[in-house]
């Protein structure tokens, strides 16, 4: 009687085990982007200042073609290659702004741009455009040995270094990344922020998205596949 007691007290434990395993298993499939299937919207809305007051337009449109564009950089690469809106060309990129010794937001956001990277790994219309912040500190060995530990794949995801005076003015000025509506802000002042932006081929910001946020990020996903169909 006691022998088959202890046999089915181990049973029950066996059993618990394998609950265990595979609810362990499911916890980890949530951490994945979870993707709605369709946009919200027929296109997706434009903006041109830090209020993200959503414009209506239509692509290709008189109205679209005068709207605001992010203007022409010169930058440099992880590679120490130079990029420019050139290599941008008929692609759509999602951009941020980061530094590479941050300790804070930057490494979670890195590891969702890591995220976004995969899923759209074999979609040669779509890069990534991380802009350092520290650009002093953030020499090309740098951002190389960053792109290194964080997954980045060359020439699909460029961390870029520069002059910081038009870093700085492409954060504030062209990409409204900061989303502030408060005190103006100068060279001196710290540029941060977790927000991704969407940036069609025409050069449009077409999104704004919490980097932190996995709902954010789903969003996105399904913003920038609906902007792969727009005319």
């Amino acid at each position: 009687m006691k022998k088959l007691l202890k046999i089915r007290r181990n049973y029950w434990v066996f059993a618990l085990l394998i609950i265990g395993v595979v609810g362990c298993k499911k916890e980890v499939k949530k951490e994945s982007i979870n993707v709605e299937e369709t946009s919200r919207v027929e296109y997706l809305p434009y903006y041109n200042d830090e209020s993200f007051t959503p414009h209506w337009l239509r692509p290709n449109s008189k109205e679209e073609k005068g709207f605001h564009k992010i203007p022409d950089f010169e930058l440099v690469n992880q590679l120490g290659d130079t990029i420019t809106q050139k290599n941008f060309e008929d692609k759509i990129y999602v951009a941020d702004f980061f530094f590479a010794s941050c300790p804070g937001i930057c490494p979670q956001m890195t590891s969702n741009m890591f995220k976004l990277q995969e899923e759209f790994i074999n979609d040669d219309e779509v890069l990534f455009l991380s802009h350092s912040v520290t650009p002093t500190l953030d020499s090309v060995p740098v951002l190389k040995q960053y792109a290194k530990m964080n997954g980045v794949i060359d020439n699909k995801w460029h961390l870029v270094t520069g002059d910081k005076t038009q870093i700085y003015n492409l954060g504030r000025n062209q990409y409204f990344v900061e989303n502030d509506l408060g005190t103006p802000k100068d060279i001196n002042d710290f540029l941060h922020s977790e927000n991704f932006l969407l940036i069609d081929k025409n050069k449009h910001i077409r999104g704004i998205y919490n980097g932190l946020n996995r709902a954010s990020l789903a969003q996105l996903v399904t913003d920038l596949k609906a902007l792969k169909k727009e005319i």
